[in-house]
């Protein structure tokens, strides 16, 4: 009877373990679309030849090269915090990267060194939000509609992005202001 106990009590802390994750993940995502700062990252031409893979856009941004001093302090895929202002239209720009985390509470991001440019002395960043997921029923759709939005430069597209404390959420991907969800759903009812 003591080792049916024993493997009770093994059982339960195994499903706790096993909620505990996801469920950390879940809340610790919620608290930074609820109190991070937000903001929009003005997005740029994707390679024709790279797919819309599977249920979510793959995205690029403006903003991710930041000029450097000596290219042999960096190295591809060290992780690096990007300190962010906000430029005159509102869209996030990189103020500084540095190896160390900032202690007060300016706004930063981690992210990874994508690669070092030679020629210019720049440093490409990898940002942690680059895929923004869909539903199946809407991926192809918006697919074409970002793909079409995002070279036509009468067009502003932009992801918008909550950070907090160097961790970000992706929350929406926007052509002129509008959710790219709500122009999917408009052109799927018209077509009907």
């Amino acid at each position: 009877m003591n080792s049916k106990k024993i493997i009770l009590l093994a059982f339960i802390l195994v499903a706790l373990v096993q909620i505990y994750f996801p469920a950390r993940f879940i809340i610790d995502r919620s608290i930074i679309l609820s109190s991070g700062k937000e903001f929009k990252f003005k997005t740029a031409p994707i390679d024709p030849s790279d797919p819309f893979r599977g249920k979510y856009i793959n995205l690029n941004f403006n903003e991710n090269t930041f000029e450097i001093q000596n290219k042999e302090n960096w190295t591809r895929g060290e992780t690096v915090f990007v300190l962010l202002v906000n430029d005159n239209n509102g869209f996030a720009k990189i103020k500084s990267v540095s190896k160390v985390k900032p202690l007060d509470s300016q706004d930063f991001l981690k992210a990874k060194v994508g690669y070092v440019i030679y020629d210019g002395l720049k440093l490409s960043i990898e940002y942690p939000f680059d895929r923004f997921y869909m539903e199946e029923s809407k991926a192809s759709d918006a697919e074409l509609t970002y793909r079409r939005a995002v070279p036509d430069t009468s067009q502003v597209t932009y992801a918008l992005v909550n950070i907090k404390n160097g961790e970000s959420v992706l929350k929406d991907v926007m052509i002129n202001g509008i959710s790219i969800r709500e122009i999917v759903k408009q052109e799927q009812q018209n077509k009907k």
